[in-house]
């Protein structure tokens, strides 16, 4: 916070301005001077929010709450603490909560849940879907699958579920086919992936339109649409390509012979069969860097039979098409 101006504790104009007179300009001037004489000059307020700054004063907050956003709550005489009582009661709140999703014709994709325990502390557990659902089952299983994480202390008084992220969803009418197969569901199944191991790690591959190896693919969520590209069927591709080329040493007839031999990670690797190259040239649009990049692929073989996709930098003969120099870039299963 040191670099940071002054104006960033959310001090009120008039004192900002009293600072800068004095000199200062940083948040790092003013930790550097004696509480006493600026407060005895400016009042309490700089120094109530030096310490909110600095996380040694709390500041509580009163959330804005659309008036949309579906929520039920559930208050008890007596607080409950076990793990069984908590699951019950929530399965009352989701589908209390449905019942009111439905009535706006919408679909949770995330519901929070908020505990509020006697000790006047909260405890909360969030779950997400990958599609618009309002199906109490399976909502009250992944949130009962995160019963365990919450901890009720001297026990909770209070239970709050709220679809914090909802979207429009109508009824749906079951269509079956004598011909053609249902196609299988399998939004619940990630829905549970996603929230045992996480939203992020949970992903499948697209192409991208891009003949750069690296840039032909991209993460996109379990359940998103297609992005309409497809993958391109010319030239055969690794099945495992590798997150940065790897610069290896090689000997070859230029410019368009593979490699005789080439070593990588400290193994040599006598080459048996090649096929290539395969010329690849630089997305000029993105740079003058790569109006004249160039890249020569070949797929070779070794010894043992293991088959690996390797590039030069460069046409072989104009140096301004790239280095010359080898990479390893991908391995075929």
């Amino acid at each position: 916070m040191d670099a940071l101006p002054i104006v960033s504790l959310r001090l009120p104009i008039d004192l900002v301005s009293g600072l800068h007179v004095l000199g200062f300009s940083r948040v790092a001037d003013l930790l550097e001077v004696p509480r006493a004489p600026l407060t005895l000059r400016f009042g309490p307020e700089l120094g109530r929010r030096l310490d909110q700054a600095l996380g040694l004063l709390a500041e509580p907050i009163d959330p804005i709450r659309p008036d949309e956003i579906v929520r039920v709550r559930r208050a008890f005489a007596e607080p409950i603490g076990a793990p069984e009582t908590i699951s019950r009661y929530l399965g009352k709140l989701v589908i209390a909560l449905c019942e009111g999703l439905t009535e706006h014709g919408l679909g949770a994709k995330r519901l929070d849940l908020l505990c509020h325990r006697v000790d006047n502390t909260l405890q909360a557990i969030r779950v997400g879907t990958a599609l618009p659902v309002r199906d109490p089952k399976r909502l009250t299983r992944l949130l009962t699958d995160k019963v365990e994480t919450i901890e009720p202390g001297f026990g909770i008084e209070c239970l709050e579920l709220a679809a914090t992220l909802a979207e429009p969803l109508g009824e749906r009418q079951a269509v079956t086919s004598l011909i053609d197969e249902a196609t299988p569901d399998i939004s619940d199944l990630v829905d549970v992936l996603a929230n045992t191991v996480g939203e992020q790690r949970l992903f499948r591959q697209a192409p991208v339109a891009s003949d750069v190896p690296e840039r032909s693919v991209m993460r996109i969520a379990p359940m998103a649409p297609d992005t309409g590209a497809s993958w391109p069927d010319c030239w055969p591709r690794p099945s495992r390509l590798l997150a940065r080329p790897e610069l290896i040493e090689t000997m070859a007839l230029l410019p368009d012979h593979p490699p005789a031999w080439f070593s990588w990670r400290g193994v040599r690797h006598r080459v048996r069969r090649g096929d290539g190259p395969e010329r690849v040239f630089g997305e000029w649009w993105l740079g003058d860097r790569e109006m004249h990049a160039v890249r020569d692929y070949f797929r070779v073989e070794n010894d043992a039979g293991e088959r690996f996709w390797l590039f030069r930098a460069g046409d072989g003969q104009a140096p301004e098409t790239g280095s010359h120099r080898w990479y390893l870039h991908g391995l075929f299963g």
